[in-house]
């Protein structure tokens, strides 16, 4: 460098002259400055560009999971849908089970609500409120019916064990208790404290049922138990009966025929005899008492499954 100038010698090859160039320093550094912010501003809007390039990229695939998530929660609504029907068939089914055991039936809106949960807040409340509402929304519909449905399964799950343990504990009580009715028919007379006997024509207790039925249909047994009298009893005919255990005795009168003994044991729906009109009858019916502890009750209060025709 000579008199603050750079000097610069090009050449090319053995045969082809020397080339030389000189250049102020002043003008090599703007030269060179120059080139530096060139370059800064072609390594700055690579960078730029790749970096909206990438966000680009980022808003897609948030686009995308946006979309599936809300597929996502659709199915899990419909699933919930699903599954609130199939509980409402087994709380239908709950009822007739704690009916059967003896216990008192759930309160319909104490199961829907499902006791016992707790607050969930609101949906905006959720992380995700600030970054898109609508789906926030969704996912807390969903949490809150999944809770619910939480609930309302549990509180099923609790009834029918409650059930279960009653049911089993009553199995012999239940399997004594004369509920179908022991023929086909027609409900002639009720159970009554007075009623005009058909014969004697005055006020008289009717302490049982009266099921009209052609001659020699089917008489079964209303439960399970031992036969304590099967013969003639003065008034009512051919009689058959039935001790049912805890108190219980059932009664069948006017038979045609007999089909069990005294001493035997029966089931619930065995049959015992055939409609008939033995005794103070004027017509083929079936007279049907149940007695419990000695005193006459009303038999269509203990019948279940059956329909009683007037």
């Amino acid at each position: 460098m000579a008199g603050n100038k750079w000097t610069f010698l090009v050449m090319r090859g053995e045969d082809n002259p020397v080339r030389q160039y000189s250049f102020s320093a002043r003008l090599l550094r703007v030269a060179v400055v120059a080139g530096s912010l060139i370059s800064m501003a072609v390594l700055g809007f690579g960078i730029t560009s790749g970096i909206e390039g990438i966000g680009r990229l980022q808003a897609r695939h948030l686009r995308a999971s946006n979309e599936a998530l809300e597929q996502e929660l659709a199915r899990f609504s419909e699933r919930i849908q699903s599954l609130e029907g199939v509980l409402d068939q087994v709380a239908a089914n709950d009822a007739n089970f704690r009916s059967i055991a003896g216990l008192e039936v759930i309160d319909p809106e104490v199961l829907q609500a499902g006791v016992g949960g707790p607050g969930l807040g609101s949906p905006e409340s959720s992380p995700l409120w600030d970054l898109d509402p609508m789906t926030a929304q969704s996912a807390f519909a969903a949490s809150y019916d999944l809770s619910a449905l939480e609930r309302r399964a549990r509180l099923l799950s609790e009834s029918l064990e409650e059930a279960t343990g009653a049911a089993s504990a009553n199995h012999e009580r239940l399997a004594s208790l004369p509920s179908i009715l022991p023929t086909k028919g027609w409900l002639t007379s009720r159970f009554s404290a007075a009623r005009i006997h058909p014969i004697h024509h005055r006020p008289l207790p009717h302490e049982g049922m009266d099921i009209s039925a052609p001659r020699d249909t089917p008489i079964f047994a209303a439960a399970k138990g031992r036969v304590i009298e099967a013969g003639w009893v003065a008034g009512y005919g051919l009689v058959v009966q039935i001790d049912h255990g805890f108190g219980i005795t059932t009664l069948y009168g006017h038979a045609s025929s007999l089909i069990v003994q005294k001493g035997q044991e029966v089931l619930r729906g065995d049959m015992i005899a055939r409609v008939g009109s033995t005794g103070i009858s004027t017509s083929s019916h079936l007279h049907y008492e149940v007695r419990v502890d000695g005193r006459p009750q009303d038999p269509a209060t203990f019948i279940l499954p059956e329909t009683i025709r007037d």
